[in-house]
């Protein structure tokens, strides 16, 4: 069984010609069976009013669906946020009454720029032209959503991020370290033995409660995965956010699906002190966010270093 993952940015009312709507909290899920190819749909629905759900979204996805209905500073924010985790493959449609030329002169310079312009009423036959990304090499999972199941117990909704995940497999859980054992796996709501890269996946954990997992958490044997309560990051401000940063100054920080606070330990270089214990892994990007502000929240990003 193969996967394919998007996220639907701009008109996010559009997910309903796509899938079936599944899991929905801050983050709504919609998915569709084809062809033996499993395509999800992830949508950011607590945003605007937070700018988190917005990259924990764009986390989840391989390939971007941006359909634009309105030139307003939110657009502009999503595709800051596209730039800043280099989305660079997805489809570009908008509505007759948005000014194209506008439109392009927004996203000139950034990774919307290569993207495959499209009508919106063919979007969803264009999906099948968008090809599995498999990851293979140690099994890691990232975590979206933890339930407690009456007879079934911990029950964890995530993606498989790279490798294999297989019946009865023993991982670690990052931050914590603690063993889990994975009682059982399910893809669209049927029963698996194996998953690989980049499914999505319904797990039963045995060993680990689920409110001992939060949103971004891992699930990984891979030795490269490195938990830290301190970062330096090769930092670059963003360019619309005007104002200073400084020392001591707070911030929240998106890493993968991770929201985590952090303080500015120093400037030059940007060092950035967590409350709380972070997951960093291989090529992952952090991006600064000031969510109070009412003008530009996103300050800006880089490579942990």
């Amino acid at each position: 069984m193969e996967s394919v993952n998007f996220v639907i940015l701009g008109d996010q009312s559009i997910a309903t010609e796509f899938g079936k709507k599944g899991t929905s909290t801050d983050l709504t899920l919609f998915d569709r069976k084809e062809s033996e190819k499993i395509y999800t749909f992830v949508t950011p629905n607590g945003f605007p009013e937070k700018i988190q759900p917005l990259f924990q979204a764009i986390a989840l996805a391989e390939y971007v669906i941006f359909h634009v209905t309105a030139l307003d500073k939110f657009i502009g924010e999503q595709i800051l946020a596209l730039d800043a985790l280099g989305k660079k493959d997805g489809v570009l449609s908008h509505s007759y009454d948005v000014d194209e030329s506008r439109l392009d002169l927004m996203i000139k310079g950034t990774v919307i720029e290569g993207y495959k312009k499209i009508e919106k009423d063919k979007i969803r036959e264009d999906l099948a032209n968008f090809a599995v990304i498999k990851k293979d090499g140690k099994t890691s999972i990232v975590i979206d959503h933890t339930f407690d199941v009456k007879g079934v117990g911990t029950v964890a909704l995530g993606k498989v991020l790279s490798g294999k995940v297989t019946q009865y497999d023993k991982i670690l859980h990052h931050p914590s370290k603690t063993e889990a054992m994975i009682k059982s796996i399910q893809m669209h709501d049927d029963d698996v033995k194996d998953s690989v890269c980049p499914a999505r996946v319904g797990l039963s954990l045995k060993n680990i409660k689920h409110d001992e997992i939060t949103r971004g958490d891992i699930l990984s044997n891979d030795s490269e995965i490195n938990v830290a309560t301190e970062i330096t990051i090769n930092f670059k401000q963003n360019q619309f956010f005007k104002e200073t940063i400084s020392e001591n100054q707070m911030c929240l920080v998106n890493i993968g699906l991770q929201i985590k606070a952090a303080k500015f330990a120093s400037i030059s270089p940007v060092k950035l002190i967590f409350e709380k214990p972070v997951v960093i892994m291989p090529d992952d990007v952090c991006v600064l966010l000031k969510p109070e502000s009412n003008s530009v929240r996103i300050i800006g990003s880089g490579a942990p270093q």
